[in-house]
């Protein structure tokens, strides 16, 4: 029989300690610890490789030549390679194991965010920065499946939350060596040497192959494969047993990933051409959405295991959407909209703290993988196009009323999904 998962007794739930936002770190074993820092290390290079292009961009297209569109097709391309490397990745970690899995595509982005600074053309730095998005979506998944398996289910949603909240770290990482490198080198040097940093989470890999261990639920699991002769396969997920929540998970992450694009993506641009707000391009303005993205996930994942999955995810999606209402409907000064990009990025980023713990609780171990890799980057790769329909919208109904519409479309279906969804929080997860 494949593996399920079973609710803890309410007393586990609420035990004392259990709610602390760090008090559970210290009931932690060896094998929980590596596997977090682990984990965490690799999200926040993660998120420092993969925002080093945002930086970037001015300086390429005057550096050579290319137009803003060109620039935008970059991002947009390494968001769907992303999603279709986290989806294989999540097959792979079922098959070989997500430490194995984690190692490869730690070293796979790693790789080709260096060779994008060695790039000497836009098509080969458009064809390093897709395959980098192989490995940076692989990534999360791989990361995401193995510290849901190795915390105990009163505390996965805190430490799961914590990992994610590695990524704020790594863009602020990002920004900072944006700002040395800008300053000590030209800039014809500047934005490769950015790139050739992104090598250093290679190193990443060492650790994981000496401390980090496949999760003991993930093994006994493998164990009854072997005795059995039925590995996992790539359509279980669709199974009629599982179709439904595979469809309604897929529905949650397209909510939060295309409430999150819309959002994001074009409010610099309408701030500036509509409202003419010159706050946009400072570096106070970036550093507070940074730190709101921090203290966003990490509230986020305190709130998930308190409050619980579903309450939590329908608290930062009614969040986003009156942040979304106020930047597009509100007449902000350059002051205002300096502080709010503060709940920005809380609400925004901090939603994604209890996707990962939640993803691993609504499926089987033996599809774990597949289940979270598919659900999370099918709504990576439908919310990727949120910027171009918005776009394309904006030409009849204007640019904030077009990002205001997709917002609170996003931000509505992931709400109907949570409350179609079961509640998860404290879910013990086993294998027979």
């Amino acid at each position: 029989m494949d593996s399920k998962t079973v609710a803890a007794p309410a007393a586990d739930i609420e035990q004392p300690g259990a709610t602390g936002m760090f008090a559970w770190y210290a009931d932690t074993g060896p094998r929980e610890r590596h596997a977090f820092w682990s984990c965490k290390v690799g999200y926040m290079l993660d998120g420092m490789d993969t925002q080093m292009l945002s930086f970037v961009i001015p300086t390429l297209v005057a550096t050579w030549g290319i137009s803003l569109a060109d620039a935008g097709f970059i991002g947009t391309l390494t968001l769907l390679t992303s999603a279709a490397g986290g989806w294989l990745a999540g097959i792979l970690s079922d098959r070989i194991g997500r430490v194995r899995t984690l190692q490869i595509t730690v070293l796979w982005f790693a790789l080709f965010t260096g060779l994008c600074g060695l790039a000497q053309s836009y098509g080969q730095l458009l064809a390093a920065r897709a395959l980098m998005g192989f490995g940076f979506g692989g990534e999360w998944t791989a990361g995401a499946v193995l510290i849901g398996e190795v915390i105990r289910a009163r505390d996965r949603g805190k430490a799961v939350g914590l990992v994610q909240a590695g990524w704020a770290i790594g863009w602020g990482a990002a920004a900072l060596l944006y700002a040395w490198l800008f300053s000590v080198l030209p800039v014809s040097l500047a934005w490769r040497a950015l790139f050739i940093v992104g090598l250093v989470p290679a190193l990443l890999v060492l650790a994981i192959r000496r401390y980090v261990k496949e999760p003991e639920i993930y093994r006994q699991a493998r164990a009854a494969q072997k005795d059995n002769g039925e590995p996992p396969r790539l359509v279980e997920i669709f199974s009629p047993t599982l179709l439904s929540t595979t469809l309604r998970a897929a529905l949650l992450t397209t909510g939060a990933q295309g409430g999150y694009y819309a959002i994001t993506t074009w409010l610099p641009t309408f701030l500036k051409t509509e409202r003419h707000l010159t706050v946009m391009g400072t570096g106070g303005y970036l550093a507070t959405i940074i730190v709101g993205s921090y203290v966003g996930y990490l509230s986020s994942a305190y709130l998930t295991d308190r409050l619980g999955r579903k309450p939590n995810f329908i608290l930062f999606a009614v969040g986003s959407m009156a942040i979304a209402f106020a930047y597009t409907s509100l007449n902000l000064s350059n002051s205002a909209m300096l502080w709010l990009g503060f709940p920005l990025g809380f609400f925004a980023s901090g939603i994604f703290a209890g996707m990962g713990a939640f993803l691993t609780e609504l499926f089987p171990t033996r599809v774990r993988g597949s289940g979270q890799g598919f659900c999370y980057n099918f709504g990576r790769a439908i919310g990727a196009l949120f910027p171009f329909l918005i776009g394309a919208l904006a030409k009849q109904y204007g640019l904030g009323t077009s990002i205001g519409l997709f917002a609170v479309a996003a931000y509505g279906v992931l709400i109907v999904a949570a409350l179609t969804l079961p509640e998860t929080r404290g879910r013990e997860l086993e294998s027979t």
